[in-house]
């Protein structure tokens, strides 16, 4: 007796094929999916280990952490995975720290890694040029070939251009003559972009620039365009979107603007492979799409720079910008009225001014910046906004420790599209995050956009019919 082939799932059909072809192949992924380095191992070894057994590709979360705790998730990612299975890391620009910068990138050239997410540049740094020149090579047909691909994270059209250009003549100018790189390589970074990779970034969890992707995107996909004309690109870096992602309605959006691929983040920090509290994610599981907030960030304190935070059952984003609003109108922590230095000290930080000066001049010292805290001590402001981003530095690990008794000034970095994945599997067995799996959620987000794409085509089809 025949047996009856099986004929294929046209949604299966379909998954395979949103977005680019090439990309997948690139990266050796089945889906034009990523999911995104989330910062302090919130993206985690076992995220990326799980989701590059199941075909798919994530990017280890290395920022805040140390050197050591970086080394150490690399070799358990390389021990679980094959060679075909695929797997990033994140790269955070240290524009304060560019030593720091640079020492990770040497880590990650020791470690092979060959496919890095790079965060919050605002320009082509030193450390991220090396990493790209140090992957160049010509082909036999004296093709360039860049072993040491760059996903770059932008939210602003003239980070997208630095992307997608090559290096700075100054920046490989410099590392020339530092000996840090070859003539030869020098000479093949004027050939290929910074990027073979753009991710689009609209408002997200963390930092943000609020950006809209109706508006973003279509931008950034016009000035590649221009951008591969005015350099001879044999190809140019294709273009992806991030940012408020959580729907299958949503994922669609994306591919049909235009997306060469998608990067999903707030809704894998709530998923069991991923580096926070239980605490957290049991907050986290059951917000909406209007429970989160805007509150300055940490690292970029005095610049005004702001992060996407939770907002439902804590105080987190009213007490950060409070101490913004303080920041911006005193020059001095004495200059505070003393009804209010008695709130910080008493509510916000549980500690006095002096105890958390002594704190934040051990740490600096210790990391060998006495000069950061020889600047503030001739400089009032520069001193209260240290004291004050200590306050950013201890919500964010009482969120990390699950610290219930002070959960009120968890920070914890989170978009809404994450409230919109929470009401979209309502009352399945995804509602709760113990049985969230990331590359699950990734199977699941993939194949029900191919089947609101096939019922969107159908229903078009009936209406030219009509």
């Amino acid at each position: 007796m025949a047996t009856l082939e099986r004929m294929p799932d046209p949604a299966e059909t379909l998954t395979g094929n949103l977005g680019s072809a090439t990309f997948r192949k690139d990266y050796g992924i089945k889906y034009a999916y990523l999911a995104g380095g989330m910062y302090r191992g919130i993206a985690s070894s076992e995220l990326v280990i799980a989701l590059g057994k199941a075909g798919l590709m994530g990017f280890l979360g290395s920022a805040g952490l140390s050197q050591s705790r970086i080394a150490a998730d690399i070799d358990s990612i390389q021990k679980a995975l094959s060679d075909t299975q695929a797997y990033g890391v994140n790269l955070v620009c240290n524009l304060m720290d560019p030593a720091t910068e640079l020492e990770t990138v040497k880590l990650y050239v020791k470690k092979g890694i060959k496919r890095l997410e790079a965060s919050a540049f605002m320009q082509m740094t030193p450390a991220l040029v090396w990493y790209r020149l140090q992957g160049l090579r010509r082909d036999i047909d004296r093709t360039v070939i860049c072993d040491h691909k760059i996903l770059g994270k932008i939210s602003r059209p003239e980070v997208a251009t630095a992307f997608m250009s090559p290096a700075p003549e100054h920046v490989v100018s410099r590392l020339l003559a530092e000996r840090r790189i070859t003539a030869e390589q020098a000479e093949m970074s004027k050939h290929v972009p910074m990027s073979d990779d753009i991710c689009v970034e609209a408002d997200s969890g963390g930092h943000t620039d609020q950006g809209v992707a109706m508006v973003l995107f279509p931008a950034i996909k016009r000035l590649s365009q221009v951008l591969l004309s005015q350099h001879g690109y044999k190809k140019a870096p294709r273009i992806g979107l991030a940012g408020g992602i959580g729907t299958p309605e949503a994922a669609l959006a994306a591919f049909i603007m235009g997306a060469d691929f998608i990067l999903t983040g707030s809704i894998n920090q709530c998923t069991v492979e991923a580096g926070i509290s239980d605490a957290v994610k049991d907050m986290l599981q059951d917000i909406n799409v209007q429970d989160t907030d805007y509150a300055p960030a940490g690292d970029m304190f005095e610049l005004g720079a702001r992060v996407q935070v939770l907002k439902k059952g804590v105080l987190f984003p009213t007490r950060a910008n409070k101490l913004f609003m303080l920041y911006s109108h005193y020059n001095a922590l004495e200059e505070i009225p003393e009804t209010i230095q008695r709130q910080l000290q008493d509510k916000y930080f549980k500690k006095s001014f002096a105890e958390i000066w002594r704190e934040t001049v051990e740490y600096f010292v210790s990391k060998g910046q006495q000069a950061i805290i020889d600047k503030a001590n001739r400089n009032p402001k520069q001193k209260m906004a240290l004291v004050f981003r200590w306050y950013f530095a201890y919500s964010a690990r009482l969120a990390f420790a699950g610290n219930e008794t002070d959960r009120v000034d968890y920070q914890v970095h989170t978009g809404p599209a994450l409230g919109a994945f929470n009401q979209w599997v309502k009352g399945t067995e995804l509602e709760n995050w113990r049985t969230r799996h990331v590359d699950k959620i990734a199977e699941k987000l993939m194949r029900e956009t191919a089947i609101l794409l096939s019922q969107r085509l159908r229903a078009i089809s009936h209406m030219d019919r009509h």
